[in-house]
């Protein structure tokens, strides 16, 4: 993961920015007990999740990479143990 610089994106850090702030506006409504605020911070926090998603079919995102594995020569086959010498 730490080749790929997963999350280090545009995007990413507007998504979560943008969660972030609805989770703190539904945090604060659900201590101050206003059911409206706490469901317009949830809106928010979805709201992130969907600009994040919009970011990344612009370009703005991780470009989808295919995976290759390496290909390896097989490990050589050991004989049991009763079997050597």
């Amino acid at each position: 993961m730490a080749g790929s610089s997963h999350g280090h994106t545009p995007a990413a850090w507007t998504g979560v920015i943008i969660a972030f702030i609805g989770f703190c506006v539904a945090g604060a409504f659900m201590v101050m007990a206003q059911p409206l605020g706490f469901w317009a911070g949830m809106v928010i926090i979805a709201l992130g999740g969907v600009v994040g998603a919009v970011m990344r079919a612009m370009g703005l995102g991780q470009p989808k990479q295919t995976r290759t594995l390496a290909h390896t020569a097989p490990a050589p086959a050991r004989e049991p143990a009763g079997a050597e010498g």
